[in-house]
């Protein structure tokens, strides 16, 4: 599990303006180029903030940098686990809300990419969708953002199932602040994508 993620928004426009098995390329060739800035070591990179491109990329993308991640896999990975051990005492309307957002966004992103994408918008070719882990159009960002809204107010009455179900002291999320605030974090990612009408790309590497 030493995977790591990096979490982008991206102008889908922009980046459907090559061929299907040129895009995940198109987006790597930006987010590297060496006037964008995105790695200036005297620059740190904010947590729970943007990280926005420099130079002739600065309205194409951006990077969110989750707190207390490092740019790890694992948080996102064990946010699941400590889900799934509660999520059978969280409320209907908060299990409808969080399933898709964890399971869309983290879980099947490690495990099946194909229904993470919009069919055929970077290729099928495995060569050129390497690293991959997950993205979703406008549309889906649009309707993830949703159900984040709807969930947050009522996350609360989850903390005292937590508490007793989930909790894992000094373990990756492992309490209930924690596990809020991941979420809180994916459901910044979410809305700043669906106010731009933009899509979410997860890439490992």
């Amino acid at each position: 599990m030493g995977l790591d993620v990096t979490v982008l928004i991206a102008d889908w426009a922009w980046l459907g303006g090559v061929p299907p098995r040129e895009r995940l390329s198109r987006l790597r060739e930006a987010w590297y180029a060496d006037e964008t800035g995105l790695w200036d070591d005297d620059a740190p990179a904010p947590e729970g903030d943007w990280v926005w491109p420099r130079g002739r990329h600065s309205a194409s993308f951006a990077v969110y940098e989750f707190r207390g991640t490092l740019g790890s896999f694992k948080p996102h990975f064990w946010a699941v686990e400590r889900w799934e051990s509660v999520r059978h005492r969280a409320d209907p309307p908060v299990r409808t809300a969080v399933d898709p957002l964890l399971l869309g966004l983290v879980r099947e992103g490690l495990d099946d990419t194909s229904g993470q994408a919009r069919p055929g918008f970077f290729g099928t070719d495995p060569a050129t969708t390497r690293g991959l882990l997950l993205a979703h159009p406008p549309d889906g960002v649009r309707e993830l953002a949703a159900r984040w809204d709807g969930a947050r107010r009522r996350l609360g009455g989850l903390r005292g199932a937590f508490d007793e179900h989930a909790a894992a002291p000094g373990g990756w999320v492992g309490d209930f602040d924690g596990f809020t605030g991941l979420l809180t974090d994916w459901g910044d990612v979410l809305s700043e994508g669906a106010r731009r009408g933009w899509g979410v790309v997860g890439l490992s590497g």
